[in-house]
């Protein structure tokens, strides 16, 4: 574990907070290989419906991997192969997570940063955010895994627009391509009328939907025996049946 990730839930809300504002809430590996178990934590808990990752400060999502220890240890090649792993286990946790999850971005959102920012569901940014993905920089070559979840979200000739020229953009252009989902210059009403809203959902059909959304990224393109008999379940959920009573008793649903 580490000091510089918290999990802290409010309600049906979890929040994973990178705390390490000093230095741009910056990841060391121990904060990499710590992740993903917070994640599987909040996902298992019954009572979380909704996953929100930020950064402590205000001033900074993160700015990515701790250059200063990546350097030093660049030459260690078991801590290397350790890192990626760590860095690789994080992206997949948080871009395979079954329940809802949303980054909440201020300051300066870079590399793996970035790359978490992008693994989550939805983004919401405010003005003064900052985007980038720098591996040009630094002369390596940005996983394939990654590269696809930035694709997925702004099609190829952005991607390598991000990635070809390693500079960072602004909250508004980030918004423009789709980086970026939510942009608000109050971010936190902002991501509180989202969060409102998607618990107010079902979530059995907000879990079905994540999957089949998964399915189709994967290059599915029509259903299978298992997404028709998932279909098929739904009508006999008691989500359904609140869905159905609340719809003829002309009040909110309660899931």
């Amino acid at each position: 574990m580490t000091k510089y990730l918290r999990l802290e839930k409010s309600g049906r809300i979890a929040t994973l907070l990178i705390d390490r504002p000093e230095k741009k809430n910056a990841f060391l590996h121990e904060m990499w290989a710590a992740l993903p178990g917070l994640v599987h934590k909040a996902m298992g808990d019954d009572e979380v419906r909704l996953l929100i990752l930020r950064g402590a400060g205000g001033d900074a999502f993160s700015a990515g991997a701790d250059i200063a220890e990546f350097g030093a240890k660049a030459s260690d090649a078991a801590w290397g192969k350790a890192n990626q792993s760590a860095i690789r286990d994080s992206q997949y946790a948080l871009a395979r997570a079954p329940k809802p999850t949303v980054s909440f971005i201020e300051g300066v959102c870079v590399g793996g940063g970035c790359g978490l920012s992008i693994a989550c569901d939805l983004r919401v940014s405010g003005p003064k955010a900052r985007f980038g993905i720098t591996p040009a920089r630094l002369g390596i070559v940005y996983s394939l895994h990654d590269t696809k979840l930035l694709v997925d979200l702004v099609g190829p000739a952005q991607a390598k627009r991000i990635l070809f020229t390693a500079k960072l953009i602004g909250a508004a252009e980030a918004h423009r391509i789709g980086l970026v989902d939510f942009l608000s210059d109050d971010p936190a009403a902002a991501l509180g009328e989202l969060s409102e809203a998607i618990l107010s959902a079902s979530p059995l059909s907000i879990a079905g939907t994540k999957r089949n959304v998964s399915r189709i990224l994967a290059g599915q393109s029509d259903d299978d025996e298992m997404t028709l008999a998932e279909f098929r379940t739904t009508f006999h959920s008691a989500d359904y049946k609140e869905g159905v009573a609340s719809f003829l008793g002309k009040r909110e649903a309660e899931f």
